[in-house]
């Protein structure tokens, strides 16, 4: 049987644990480095990482186990979103409880993860070859700049003034 964390289509109960204790541990080292960057309460940040960790959870078993070729992504966006509308019950619970992270914590758990990712298949990363790299440099430099430009044309067309 498929094991859950590989992206399979089966879900298993030992595959369901590993993404659990994976959750756990992302979110026990977003927590102390959102307490220690941004002086946020720690039990506060905890909550607001537990309801990302379940709307998580909830997306990538949804992508798993629903019959429609969806990313987990955007089930993640979508339950997000929907819990967070205005006038839904869990609105104020969960925007009070998520705004106590701040990107910048999940950020950084997230790029060293994708480190130690990258250090276990160095050898595929080489394979890859210096175009590659050049590709991913240009790629988020332009995503950087063209989210920047949007933002700004936003600001501008709202009347706020840029810094």
């Amino acid at each position: 049987m498929a094991d859950f964390i590989d992206g399979t289509e089966n879900v298993t109960v030992h595959g369901i644990f590993n993404w659990i204790r994976l959750l756990i541990i992302f979110s026990v080292i977003t927590v102390i480095g959102n307490y220690l960057g941004y002086k946020h309460p720690m039990t506060d940040s905890l909550v607001g990482m537990g309801i990302l960790s379940l709307i998580t959870l909830a997306g990538v078993w949804m992508e798993r186990e629903l019959p429609f070729n969806i990313s987990s992504i955007l089930y993640i966006s979508i339950i997000g979103i929907v819990i967070a509308l205005p006038g839904m019950p869990t609105s104020k619970f969960v925007l009070y409880y998520v705004s106590k992270i701040e990107l910048l914590s999940i950020v950084t758990v997230f790029l060293a993860y994708v480190g130690i990712g990258m250090g276990k298949s160095w050898d595929e990363f080489k394979a890859l070859g210096w175009k590659a790299v050049i590709i991913t440099i240009l790629v988020i430099a332009s995503t950087y700049y063209g989210s920047a430009i949007v933002a700004h044309i936003i600001l501008v067309l709202t009347g706020v003034p840029a810094a």
